[in-house]
């Protein structure tokens, strides 16, 4: 695992985006801490959170989060190099071989699916329990977004309700001018709060979420061919030729390029 850098600095860019905001608005950020708001937008966002999940995954809501910020490099390229090298070496010594490499591989959804090959298993079986297998990841990976998306939702919301809350706490002391402005305040501050939350955490992180997802679904799609591909005996250039397609062509175009000039 590593810490990708696109999301700390985006995470970085952003927050100094609003604090340099603030100091040329000649805003003060003392001015902006409203506990009565924070109890309601955090307060409510979390509560709406436990309501809204089971408690086991809200307790696993911190380690969601942290697959955004760090990651484990994914490279269609790399994969697709040592399923070649598989298929040369099953078309060389025979599919029995590849047990012997089996220690070597890096990702443990090809050493399931060689495995299977290895043992004979029905090739219609295989494709079955790899499509499975995958299908259950999106769906960890989709239940995981869902709570950042529910958390990008509701905290707009209670922020709303602290407007609303702050708005009846004003015309109520209208008799009073020194209660308006803390109840404006709470009216105001509880509405950024709930933006923040959406737009500085929520919805970036979700969206991170969906691109590494989309990221591990085409490898284990390009495994899941290149599995097949073994199985069925395919000449190795077949099988690079099936799984350069799931590349777009610019990437193709520098492997090709790196080939030539190795």
């Amino acid at each position: 695992m590593s810490l990708d850098t696109g999301t700390v600095i985006g995470a970085i860019v952003g927050i100094m985006a609003i604090m340099v905001g603030i100091f040329l608005g000649g805003g003060d950020l003392a001015s902006l801490v409203n506990i009565p708001s924070i109890i309601v937008v955090f307060g409510g966002t979390a509560g709406a959170i436990a309501m809204s999940f089971p408690l086991g995954r809200v307790l696993q809501l911190q380690k969601v989060a942290m697959k955004s910020v760090f990651s484990k490099p994914l490279d269609p390229a790399e994969t697709i190099s040592d399923l070649v090298r598989y298929a040369e070496v099953a078309r060389r010594e025979g599919i029995l071989s590849l047990e012997n490499l089996i220690p070597e591989m890096k990702d443990e959804f090809i050493v399931r699916g060689v495995k299977m090959a290895v043992d004979g298993t029905d090739p219609e079986l295989i494709k079955t329990i790899m499509d499975t297998e995958l299908e259950a990841l999106m769906e960890r990976h989709e239940a995981g977004k869902k709570m950042i998306d529910t958390i990008g939702r509701y905290a707009p919301a209670f922020g709303m309700i602290g407007t609303l809350l702050g708005l009846i706490f004003m015309l109520n002391a209208m008799d009073d001018p020194s209660k308006i402005g803390p109840g404006m305040a709470v009216a105001l501050i509880t509405t950024l709060y709930g933006a923040l939350i959406a737009n500085c955490f929520a919805n970036p992180l979700g969206d991170k979420l969906a691109a590494r997802d989309a990221e591990e679904v085409l490898i284990k799609t390009i495994i899941i061919a290149g599995v097949m591909a073994i199985q069925s005996g395919d000449n190795p250039r077949i099988v690079e030729s099936k799984l350069m397609t799931f590349l777009p062509p610019s990437r193709r175009a520098e492997i090709e390029a790196s080939k030539e000039a190795a």
